[in-house]
């Protein structure tokens, strides 16, 4: 089963390691604007970094706008073949997360490879908020924050037919017999 690269933003503590590690391995420079993975700090309150990384869509949008076919998904990586690519930049104008970068200095867009399966981002990572997880799991930490959601409620509204009910929880060790 193929492997995905994923965020786990409660992890990033917004050191950007993840950043400079892309440039150095794919550019061999030290210059963060040249990584596929930018974490974006969003602030004062609640303060949010969220590493932003090319999710290797099964069907992606940015290979199919892509007029010369430079883009194409083989075994679970969408790769740029810069032979092909013309920069004319539609890829990253498509992609959904934002995650395929230009700058002024590179004649291609700047587009996660994973590293040719090793993403050194991953192992660099010093919060673990970049993993390699196998697409089962994908979701996974979502459904678990939804049942654990429940474990605090004391109670849920609703409407059936119309009419507002309110459906009230037992406290634990208070319950009535």
């Amino acid at each position: 089963m193929p492997l995905k690269l994923t965020v786990i933003p409660e992890q990033c503590c917004g050191c950007r390691i993840c950043e400079l590690v892309c440039a150095i391995e794919h550019f061999g420079v030290n210059n963060p604007k040249k990584s596929a993975v930018r974490v974006l700090n969003i602030y004062p309150h609640p303060v949010i970094r969220m590493p932003v990384v090319c999710s290797q869509c099964r069907v992606p949008l940015c290979a199919q706008v892509c007029p010369t076919d430079a883009l194409r998904w083989v075994e679970g990586v969408v790769q740029l073949e810069p032979s092909e690519c013309i920069a004319c930049y539609k890829c990253a104008e498509s992609c959904p997360f934002g995650a395929i970068y230009v700058h002024e200095d590179c004649e291609l867009p700047i587009k996660c490879d994973m590293c040719g399966g090793d993403p050194q981002c991953v192992k660099k990572c010093p919060t673990g908020a970049l993993r390699l997880l196998p697409e089962a799991a994908l979701g996974e930490s979502k459904r678990l924050d939804n049942i654990l959601s429940y474990t605090a409620m004391k109670e849920i509204e609703l409407y059936e037919e119309g009419e507002k009910k309110v459906i009230r929880y037992a406290e634990v060790g208070k319950e009535e017999l």
